[in-house]
């Protein structure tokens, strides 16, 4: 039987009762109707995860008893970034939930020529807030307890800037290598190898964005015959990479 896992954002000590946040307390006591006894899991992004036990319902007011520390981490051999063009809508959110599943470390939204979602100062602050709690719902989800960052909004010129060992830059361009063929070339890539993945918005990347990149050390890749939309080709490429040299073999 499935356990429900909770992300606490605070200290976990065995053998102590805690009071669940609001969000968190309600979807446990409104949605899944869960009640006294039953058996949660907690995390914190701290380094594993613990057994729990809801103790007390009181309406929308949650309080679990923490249980044994259990270090099990479920992070891929991988170090990915993934640096997004923003797009519109749901198709953010899309992108960071699954790019979550599939073991993604780090997330950039990216402000670039051709993206349709422009954000003022307030408004990139709401969504970074907003892009974090889907990432965070998708690690109790899939398992996680290592939640990956999502950065505030970067321009494009900044997020060239990132730390990594290989840059890939996804683009329909016929004469540029097939991910698989990089791969092959690429050979072992080492324990824990960082990758920054570039990944266009709906209209994708203008000729000045692709030149940049391309001085700042991304190589070109693209994934097969069909053009993949934005919330499409990143995700792919996850899942070759995982699949390939990853955790998913």
């Amino acid at each position: 039987m499935r356990v429900t896992r909770v992300h606490v954002d605070a200290p976990l000590t065995p053998d102590t009762a805690l009071q669940l946040s609001p969000g968190p307390a309600q979807h446990l006591a409104r949605v899944l109707r869960l009640g006294a006894g039953a058996a949660l899991r907690l995390f914190n992004g701290r380094g594993g995860e613990h057994a729990a036990a809801i103790e007390a319902v009181h309406r929308d007011q949650v309080t679990v008893r923490v249980g044994a520390h259990d270090p099990v981490e479920r992070e891929s051999p991988l170090q990915i970034t993934l640096l997004q063009g923003l797009a519109r809508g749901e198709k953010m959110d899309l992108v960071l939930q699954k790019a979550t599943e599939l073991g993604v470390a780090a997330i950039v939204p990216v402000q670039m020529a051709r993206s349709t979602m422009r954000l003022d100062a307030h408004q990139a602050e709401a969504k970074q807030r907003h892009w974090q709690s889907v990432v965070i719902s998708a690690c109790e989800q899939c398992g996680r307890n290592t939640v990956p960052q999502v950065s505030l909004p970067q321009a494009f010129s900044q997020s060239l800037s990132v730390s990594a060992a290989h840059k890939l830059m996804l683009a329909p361009d016929e004469s540029a290598p097939g991910l698989v063929q990089w791969l092959g070339a690429a050979g072992d890539l080492g324990p824990k190898p960082r990758i920054a993945l570039l990944v266009g918005p709906e209209g994708g990347f203008d000729a000045a964005e692709s030149a940049a990149a391309a001085a700042a050390g991304f190589l070109t890749c693209r994934l097969g015959p069909r053009v993949l939309r934005t919330e499409t080709a990143g995700l792919a490429t996850l899942a070759i990479l995982q699949s390939l040299a990853g955790d998913l073999r």
